[in-house]
């Protein structure tokens, strides 16, 4: 698995920081823990390091980060922690590894829907849980996630695992809208309509509707930009497909929210303040 190498190299860079010591707690670099590629966000912090002159050490991975922390304790070196899911937000600060944030800045730039009342994360992006079509198939150009379980779409959707939490965070959206009977009902009704056994990932629903083996399928809007825009051997996917915003009969489309956490001992607290900031 590709998380074993990952995490490897997450364990041999907080063993360094670890080991130099209080030296390093007072170099004034900041160390951020991250479930983000480090390429897609380096530019980033080649940006603040700039600016500022404050370097930043990554440590990318991706699970387990919020575990290592609360393993490390107050020695760990995780100044700011970026998660990728509302789950694992939750789960961050239940695990007692965060510390609350105070900033006008921050209140003044994201919304009180999108951040912790207590100040614990502030969310930094939203994706959207939306609906690949294929364009020649499919004639909708409305959806809402109910319909997922309408029969008449029965052998025709392709998902990616539903244990993946990209998928949990859309079911407890479904549980938050309709409770928790009628999602298991949806959720059975939907697997009745599966082509497939759910494999792959998001960009791979994609290619199975371009192939004709579904027509609709579940994924992240950016997927498709990303293999429209940046991806040539998959812009055949994307150029096969269209995005619908599905949106539930009681609400909005579903988006997921990626968050920043500020870490309960983090060494270097006023600059990873500026970087959070």
């Amino acid at each position: 698995m590709k998380v074993v190498p990952a995490l490897a190299r997450g364990a041999v860079l907080a063993s360094a920081i670890v080991g130099a010591g209080s030296a390093f707690a007072q170099s004034g670099d900041v160390n951020v823990y991250t479930y983000r590629e480090s390429k897609l966000i380096q530019p980033l912090f080649d940006a603040f390091s700039r600016d500022t002159g404050i370097k930043v050490n990554v440590i990318s991975a991706s699970s387990g980060l919020e575990q290592r922390i609360k393993a490390e304790g107050a020695n760990s070196p995780a100044d700011v922690l970026l998660t990728v899911d509302i789950g694992r937000i939750e789960d961050a600060v239940r695990a007692g590894i965060t510390q609350p944030i105070k900033s006008d800045v921050l209140d003044k730039i994201v919304a009180p829907q999108y951040r912790d009342p207590e100040g614990h994360w502030y969310g930094i992006s939203m994706r959207a849980r939306v609906v690949y079509a294929s364009k020649d198939r499919v004639k909708e150009t409305a959806l809402n996630y109910e319909d997922l379980s309408d029969p008449k779409w029965k052998g025709k959707i392709c998902i990616r695992s539903g244990q993946y939490i990209y998928n949990n965070a859309l079911f407890a959206a479904f549980i938050a809208h309709h409770g928790e009977a009628k999602t298991e009902e949806w959720l059975s009704g939907l697997k009745a309509n599966l082509a497939q056994k759910p494999s792959g990932g998001d960009r791979e629903v994609a290619r199975d509707i371009a192939a004709g083996k579904c027509d609709i399928g579940v994924a992240n809007t950016y997927y498709w930009a990303l293999m429209f825009n940046k991806e040539p051997d998959r812009k055949a996917w994307a150029q096969a497909t269209k995005v619908i915003l599905p949106s539930f009969q009681n609400g909005g489309t579903h988006v997921n929210l990626s968050a920043v956490v500020l870490a309960r001992y983090a060494p270097n607290k006023a600059n990873a303040m500026k970087l959070v900031e």
